[in-house]
Order: structure tokens, then sequence, then C-alpha cells
């Protein structure tokens, strides 16, 4: 039988007044992040929104042409 090392029976848990200093030092280090974000304007925010669902609408007619091609051959191949 083999006895624990003591890296094995030291308690390794944090106190419990450390957690509301790692809480307010997240969120003050959240806050300080969002404030160098650049948000983008309304005028760039509504281009790039269109530009989105117009490039995922011809993706998904590309995807619905191509898969009713693969149908319509396989309908003529395996009749």
């Amino acid at each position: 039988m083999t006895s624990p090392i003591s890296e094995d029976t030291t308690d390794s848990s944090e106190s419990p007044e450390a957690e509301p200093t790692r809480q307010s030092g997240f969120l003050a280090a959240t806050y300080e992040e969002l404030s160098l974000v650049v948000w983008p304007s309304r005028q760039q925010l509504f281009s790039e929104s269109i530009a989105v669902i117009l490039m995922v609408s011809l993706s998904a007619a590309f995807i619905a042409a191509v898969s009713r091609f693969y149908s319509w051959a396989s309908s003529q191949i395996f009749v």
C-alpha cells in the first residue's frame, strides 16, 4: 500500500474571502476591454447586416440549386 505524497494532501482550494476580489477584478477588466471596442455606426451596422443577409440568401439558393441538380441527375440514372 502506498502513502499519499504531501502534494496530494494539501488543500488547493482558495479562501472564500478571495472570491469577491476575483469577481470585481473580472468585472473591472471586462469593462476596460469593452471601452476599447470600436462600435459600428448605425449606417455601417445596417449595410453590413444587409450584406450578410444577401450572402446567406445567395449561398442557400446555390445549395438548393446543387441539391435539385443532383436529385434530378440521380432520378435520370436510377429510374
